[in-house]
């Protein structure tokens, strides 16, 4: 356990509560409060309230702007999914990924071959096995 975290009450009794942004980095350090009895909050980024002029943004003034808005009771959390759940969703966006990359690479293909005149000397079904020898030379 980390020191600096130890007591969730500070020495005039004031309770300790931790919130920050969901991201990319995933639900590890709301993992690690949890387990050391810290309550901890991950709220929504789209979700946050922005004041009308306030475009300049550094970590200091986000800090500051979430921690008002944590204490006024303004941020809405998100779900907070298991490790389990968290891995599965992982794979589903990862798969998504990779069938998105696929159709890129097939349309890219199929484009360059109409720009340099290769048609198919039959209609094609949709990539399968037998597009390799239905190109013209």
């Amino acid at each position: 356990m980390c020191p600096l975290l130890q007591p969730s009450t500070t020495a005039d009794g004031v309770e300790l509560e931790f919130c920050y942004e969901a991201g990319p980095t995933g639900y590890g350090l709301y993992r690690l409060l949890r387990a050391m009895d810290m309550p901890c909050t991950v709220v929504a980024p789209s979700l946050i309230p922005v004041r009308q002029g306030d475009r300049v943004k550094t970590d200091k003034r986000d800090a500051l702007r979430l921690a008002q808005l944590f204490r006024a009771g303004e941020l809405v959390a998100v779900f907070v999914p298991n490790e389990e759940n968290e891995s599965l969703r992982d794979l589903v966006r990862a798969r998504e990924d990779a069938v998105g990359d696929r159709t890129r690479a097939r349309h890219r293909l199929s484009k360059f071959l109409l720009r340099h005149n290769r048609r198919p000397e039959t209609k094609l079904s949709a990539w399968g096995l037998c597009i390799v020898g239905g190109w013209t030379v």
